[in-house]
């Protein structure tokens, strides 16, 4: 790990749904005023940990975007969700998947990192866990939960409907960090789990690169994910090289995803191969941008 110095980088997503031809104004407005505040976390020393759980915390309670408060019921009729997040330098990483009643997995994610022996605690044990730590519970998921940003009524009988929300950050000692999640797929069976939760496929950090995905996550495991990108970039490919190649192997296989990636060059990538994804990103060395379509 490099000195401390005062570069940084910090990318989000609001997943690679994106429907072209839907307004995304209020979203792109959100991720604009997020990665700002994420900047001046970093600006300030905060380290990458604590700037991608919080951008994704921010997320999941914005009710946004499918992840968190925005998120839909499973074919049971009730919401799970997932989320991951991992520190590069000590590969400390923490996970929950098919997790009801929380309003921030992300946070407990953390938790399950920082308070337990595991990486991954699931359904009723991820529960316990969260319940046992007093993480803020849903009281009435009917008020709640709603439609997030460029949703229809109609899409949540769409099973191939989707989103996700992430972060990716390098702080100012030259610490990466990643963090994502999803309320997963619309409709989706109960139990179901994707990429999201998954330490290599949906979320990755090392000492080189951090990397959260986002798409059609059965497609993104069989791909290889995060994991995959981490190791051809070390291996000496370009970064959107990297990127691509994974990109091009979820599409043979019928998926579509989107990546963004922060490196210890202080590389920035934003790329995906659905109509488009809400993102932003910003350096000590490039400008705030947020886009949602090419």
């Amino acid at each position: 790990m490099s000195q401390p110095n005062d570069q940084y980088a910090v990318a989000l997503h609001g997943g690679a749904g994106a429907v072209a031809g839907r307004d995304y104004d209020s979203v792109e407005k959100h991720l604009r005023t997020l990665t700002g505040e994420c900047q001046a976390m970093l600006s300030a020393g905060r380290t990458s940990l604590d700037v991608v759980e919080y951008a994704v915390r921010e997320m999941e309670q914005s009710g946004m975007y499918v992840a968190g408060r925005g998120s839909a019921a499973n074919s049971a009729g009730y919401v799970e969700l997932d989320a991951s997040i991992m520190h590069g330098p000590s590969r400390e990483a923490g996970a929950v998947a098919a997790l009801p009643g929380f309003m921030s997995p992300i946070q407990i994610a953390r938790g399950v990192m920082e308070k337990t022996p595991h990486v991954l605690l699931a359904g009723a044990g991820a529960k316990a866990f969260a319940r046992n730590n007093a993480y803020a519970e849903v009281l009435n998921a009917d008020d709640y939960y709603q439609l997030p940003v460029g949703v229809t009524e109609e899409d949540l009988a769409t099973a191939s409907a989707h989103g996700t929300v992430g972060a990716v950050a390098l702080d100012q000692s030259g610490a990466l960090a990643a963090a994502t999640s999803t309320g997963g797929t619309f409709g989706k069976l109960e139990g179901r789990v994707g990429d999201t939760p998954l330490i290599g496929p949906g979320t990755w950090a090392d000492d080189s690169i951090a990397i959260s995905c986002t798409g059609t996550g059965e497609h993104i495991i069989r791909a290889g994910g995060a994991i995959s990108i981490a190791c051809a970039y070390k291996a000496g490919a370009p970064l959107d090289n990297a990127i691509n190649d994974m990109l091009d192997e979820v599409k043979r296989l019928g998926g579509d995803a989107g990546i963004i990636a922060v490196t210890q060059e202080l590389g920035i990538a934003t790329l995906y191969n659905s109509d488009g994804m809400k993102r932003a990103s910003v350096s000590s060395r490039q400008p705030l941008e947020v886009a949602t379509f090419a």
